[in-house]
């Protein structure tokens, strides 16, 4: 077991982190040697482990993808303990937030494989942004503090500066020119429909999802967000590009910034993003049908 102990959840519960996560998979049958370790640790960590059964995983989102770059394409299972601050990874799967439940997942779930998604040789598991969002995120690491409030003030900072970019892509070879203040990626189809914004139906469809934000004033920009939240957000009317792929190609000279699971890194370009599909192992619940939704799945609220 990796747990990335500055993780907001595992940060939060300081010295009680070990002994919690100890008694929780006590309860669930299982020993575990535990590792916790720094952000910048995970990815070597995992390496070492790269090939076991079952590697279990503490942390958020960025946890989460850094992990996954270790144990792609390999026969490891990779169990999740949402111990982040949004663990949208975590919900996606169908994980338990809560630890006990999560434990007992980890030992006693389902196996499977599910897509990931690849920008140069940096690995995603949810998405890959670019343009004002990267801003809002190094602003929020500059200033520290509480990840929510820091990405209040961030984005309130970065929509008055807020300007469109020029992107030139290959979208599965077919070349499209956009202006657009941000440029996301999803590893599979997301979803923008009312009650399922963020959602994805599927983990294993084989795609990307690309959507380009129209070039807009701030305000607009927050009249889109509010149309978004309530389901009313068009594809025709509010997105310069909304579409899915199997490969995009961002093409340029020098080097862009992106945030890969929320986590900034700096790539050259040209960068080519794809989708591969079935390169990652997961443990999820055993009534797992579809992965959308689901935050404590039925087998385990009777525990």
């Amino acid at each position: 077991m990796l747990i990335n102990r500055s993780g907001g959840t595992a940060a939060a519960m300081g010295a009680t982190l070990t002994s919690a996560v100890e008694e929780a998979f006590a309860r669930a049958g299982r020993e575990i040697s535990l590792d916790l370790l720094d952000g910048d640790e995970i990815t070597d960590a995992a390496r070492q482990y790269a090939g076991e059964p079952l590697v279990v995983v503490g942390g958020g989102d960025g946890t989460i993808g850094a992990v996954a770059s270790a144990l792609a394409h390999t026969s490891s299972a990779l169990g999740v303990l949402p111990l982040g601050t949004r663990n949208h990874f975590a919900r996606q799967l169908g994980v338990p937030l809560d630890l006990g439940y999560a434990a007992q997942l980890a030992v006693s779930g389902q196996r499977r494989r599910i897509d990931i998604g690849a920008a140069g040789d940096r690995v995603f598991v949810n998405n890959a942004s670019f343009g004002i969002y990267t801003r809002v995120v190094r602003l929020r690491d500059r200033k520290g503090g509480p990840k929510w409030l820091g990405s209040i003030r961030a984005a309130i900072h970065a929509l008055r500066r807020m300007r469109a970019q020029r992107f030139m892509l290959r979208i599965d070879g077919e070349r499209r020119e956009l202006d657009t203040p941000l440029l996301f990626v999803g590893n599979n189809e997301y979803s923008i429909a009312l009650g399922h914004l963020g959602e994805r139906a599927s983990l294993d469809d084989g795609r990307l999802s690309l959507c380009a934000i129209s070039a807009q004033s701030p305000l607009q920009l927050l009249a889109f967000a509010m149309r978004t939240v309530v389901g009313l957000a068009r594809p025709e009317r509010d997105f310069e590009e909304f579409a899915n792929a199997r490969r995009i190609e961002i093409d340029g000279q020098g080097y862009i910034e992106g945030a890969f699971d929320g986590e900034l890194v700096l790539l050259p370009l040209p960068l080519r993003l794809r989708s591969l599909p079935a390169a990652l192992g997961v443990v999820t619940p055993r009534e797992t049908a579809s992965v959308a939704g689901a935050l404590l799945p039925s087998e385990y609220r009777t525990l």
